[in-house]
């Protein structure tokens, strides 16, 4: 190329003669006459046509290579796998060669459909509180010294481009309905379109087109913010390219290095405060200022939140004979009086609900375990088998729901089952307070005496205030240092001031229904007063021998009267 501009530059320039050039440069003057008459600037060398290997397998390759045009990405066969099949027919040239015989072939392909190539796209514009995008993404981040995958969901409104990111354990529906919740609420309200792609929590049945089975729940969520729904083509990111874009922002802005926090629940809050910081510091791009400048005014156009969805899954469950209903490879205790009965349960991102008959039965935190090589959990609620004791009290000793108990009742179990066992000091204490079943019934445990009796369902949710538990623990251990200072005077012939061992147990449980009913209205004091008084003095069986009045009552009264107990 150098030598042709200077024979050019010689013969137009300095007006040199082609028999001066043919001598300078050595070439012979019909080559030099040759590059001065064809007026060429660079040199082009032409490429002879020859034989190739391809040659006889090139209408197959060709019929092979119009047909993967017309099958979606995800079935398309690649050039190796071409290749291999022209391998199998005969053909022993390179893949190299099938290679650029393919790119040639949808060049002129793409030409002749007058369509565009790969990276073309169509810039965008959006008015304000027009649209926002959706996508979900995987990340990873350390919570409480544990390295985790995070399923995270990116919206990003797409006028000012104001976005909101937020971590999540799993892609299901009740995720992605928290995190609209979320969404709207730092956004500040509604727009009029959200833009989705084909995702399975939204989609059930991908159609022809633009034809889509949308997911029943998913669209009781659409239907409760008001707007609409917009799915993508599939395999169509860029219609949805400002939160594609987003998604690989954040990764470098959000992600890296690994953020490190003691909860989900803190890295959340963490992300929200981290997105709103950078709305301040990103330019807008095309509006004037920056991102945040750019949302203050398009929030005037966003509908207003109103009420978040109540974005519950529900699921119907049976619940085991042992009072369980197993989740997510978990089991989870249940009311007893719900034993081998069908439940619904009600899933939410961090928590569920167990509904049957149309009330509440209870609630537990929601446990989520990615690692399948450990076994399950079970989490127990001791209240729920309180009605099963009552009737198997053998249970308290080994029973696994009763390893997790207050400490107060920890304490009163232990003094209870020393020495002598369980069953025995119950019987004794249960026939000094009046509440002795038949001979043939086992009997009922001292301290869960404190709860509803008559109805063991509504006994389950009821407890005890952290006032009124401190209340009880501090007078028990006035009643087991007073039991065992009066042990002490007996085993001594010495005579004792107050009750026997076992009247002290008898003020413990009456101090119990205290806790349990009483209430601050005077009208509620007296009847609870009258249901006491009726309870102790019902007929008892002790010995043989038929009492109407509650044994100790003048005893009860001089060691538990500084403890304002109720006394019939």
């Amino acid at each position: 190329m150098a030598l042709l501009s200077v024979i050019r530059r010689w013969h137009y320039r300095d007006h040199l003669s082609i028999r001066e050039i043919a001598k300078r440069t050595g070439l012979s003057r019909n080559t030099v006459r040759k590059y001065l008459r064809s007026d060429i600037i660079e040199p082009q060398f032409k490429v002879p046509e020859r034989p190739s290997k391809l040659d006889p397998f090139v209408e197959r390759l060709t019929v092979w290579l119009r047909r993967e045009m017309g099958r979606s990405r995800k079935q398309k066969r690649t050039i190796k796998q071409l290749h291999v099949d022209l391998v199998s027919l005969g053909f022993d040239g390179s893949y190299g060669r099938v290679a650029a015989f393919a790119r040639a072939w949808r060049d002129d392909y793409r030409r002749q459909q007058q369509m565009s190539g790969k990276g073309t796209f169509v810039p965008l514009s959006f008015a304000p509180g027009e649209a926002f995008q959706f996508d979900w993404s995987e990340d990873w981040a350390i919570i409480d010294g544990v390295r985790t995958k995070l399923q995270v969901a990116h919206f990003k409104l797409s006028y000012s481009r104001a976005f909101f990111v937020r971590a999540y354990l799993l892609q299901t529906h009740e995720m992605l309905f928290d995190a609209h919740n979320h969404a709207f609420r730092v956004l500040g309200g509604v727009p009029r379109r959200g833009i989705y792609d084909n995702m399975r929590t939204a989609i059930d049945k991908v159609g022809r087109g633009k034809d889509r089975t949308v997911n029943a729940r998913f669209l009781t969520m659409v239907s409760h913010y008001l707007f609409e729904a917009e799915f993508c083509n599939p395999a169509a990111g860029w219609e949805k390219g400002q939160v594609e874009k987003n998604v690989q922002d954040a990764r470098h802005r959000l992600w890296q290095p690994v953020p490190q926090t003691e909860t989900l629940d803190a890295l959340n809050s963490w992300l929200e405060e981290r997105c709103k910081a950078l709305w301040q510091d990103i330019p807008h791009g095309i509006e004037p200022g920056s991102v945040a400048d750019a949302w203050a005014e398009e929030v005037a156009s966003l509908m207003p939140m109103g009420r978040p969805f109540d974005g519950f899954v529900e699921y119907g469950k049976r619940v085991s004979p042992t009072c369980l209903v197993h989740l997510e490879r978990n089991r989870y205790s249940v009311p007893a009086s719900f034993a081998n009965r069908p439940v619904s349960v009600r899933l939410y991102p961090d928590r569920f609900l167990v509904v049957a008959e149309g009330q509440l039965l209870c609630e537990h935190r929601r446990i989520i375990d990615r690692s399948h090589d450990k076994p399950g959990r079970t989490i127990y609620d001791w209240r729920h088998y309180l009605a099963v004791v009552q009737r198997k009290p053998g249970a308290l000793r080994n029973g696994a729901p009763f390893l997790e108990l207050p400490d107060a009742f920890q304490r009163l179990q232990r003094h209870a089952i020393a020495d002598v066992g369980v069953e025995k000091p119950m019987i004794i204490v249960r026939r000094r307070i009046g509440i002795c079943p038949p001979d043939d019934q086992p009997p009922l445990p001292l301290f869960y005496a404190w709860l509803n009796q008559s109805d063991p369902a509504a006994a389950d949710d009821a407890g005890m205030h952290e006032t009124e538990m401190a209340k009880v623990e501090q007078i028990i251990d006035q009643q087991l240092r007073a039991r065992v200072q009066i042990q002490a005077l007996h085993a001594t012939g010495q005579p004792a001031l107050g009750p026997d061992p076992d009247q002290l147990l008898i003020g413990y449980w009456r101090i119990c229904r205290e806790l349990r009913f009483a209430k601050p209205y005077p009208q509620q004091r007296a009847r609870f007063n009258d249901r006491i008084s009726r309870k102790c003095a019902v007929r008892w069986r002790c010995n043989g021998r038929c009492r109407d009045t509650f044994p100790g009552q003048v005893e009860f009264q001089t060691v538990i009267g500084a403890n304002q107990a109720v006394v019939c």
